[in-house]
């Protein structure tokens, strides 16, 4: 027994150190702005490098608060809606999305924005044009962008600046980055320990053979040991379906 819960123990240690897979991590405001009133605005290409810098560090846990975070920067900063897009598609799209962060969906939500831009078409109708074939699957990330049109409605309706409507937009999607992060952290122990329990078993019949015992024999061969066994599968089996029910609830709880 002493040799099972040391064991027990150990592995309990393994698994709780291992942080949880696809916790995102939460995206810092990055230092980027735009130019100092009474200094010369930067070129293109080197707010572009600025840019690539910053996205390089991104996580692609949630990416998107990174671009709006750009994009109100960039407003501040004096740009045109054109140009606006076109610095943004010179960090992400010319150097292929995917090497930034970006997926697809969101790659092709960019296009559509810059090329509305360049013709002084709205872009919120061009986002919302655009993302039932980029998005066929409606998700954070495709809500994300039906909501960064709205802010370009609201901008236009009420006049508001829209980098300050940018800027609120940012701060809202920072703490939604963080209450999932809480919520992953938060649910690493329950993982832990539904891993733990299902390997106990097996575990116990290793146990039992290096101590000379043969369990397989007790389980196989007799009635009240196949009895056992199946009883025992069926609760573990059972046990696992609904521990990972609770933890995707629990998942997708805080999730809009």
């Amino acid at each position: 027994m002493m040799l099972l819960l040391v064991v027990s123990l150990g592995l309990a240690a393994v698994l709780l150190a291992r942080p949880p897979l696809g916790a995102p991590a939460r995206l810092r405001r990055t230092g980027v702005s735009g130019p100092v009133v009474g200094r010369k605005a930067p070129s293109r290409g080197g707010f572009a490098r600025k840019l690539r810098g910053a996205g390089r560090g991104a996580q692609p846990a949630a990416p998107m608060t990174l671009v709006v975070q750009q994009l109100a920067a960039l407003l501040k900063g004096g740009r045109t809606p054109a140009r606006l897009w076109e610095e943004i598609w010179d960090v992400y799209g010319s150097s292929g999305s995917h090497a930034y962060g970006l997926s697809a969906g969101s790659g092709a939500m960019l296009a559509a924005a810059r090329a509305a831009a360049g013709r002084g078409l709205p872009v919120s109708e061009a986002i919302r044009r655009a993302s039932p074939s980029a998005f066929p699957r409606r998700d954070k990330e495709s809500r994300i962008w039906s909501e960064l049109a709205a802010c370009f409605d609201i901008a236009e309706a009420s006049g508001c600046p829209l980098a300050d409507v940018l800027t609120r937009f940012a701060a809202q999607l920072e703490v939604e980055d963080d209450a999932d992060a809480a919520r992953q952290t938060a649910l690493a122990g329950p993982k832990a320990t539904v891993s733990l329990l299902t390997w106990l078993p097996l575990m116990g019949l290793g146990l039992g053979m290096a101590l000379g015992v043969d369990p397989l024999a007790i389980l196989l061969g007799t009635p009240w040991g196949l009895a056992a066994l199946a009883a025992g599968a069926g609760l573990t089996v059972a046990g696992r379906l609904w521990s990972a029910r609770l933890v995707a609830a629990a998942a997708g709880a805080g999730a809009p």
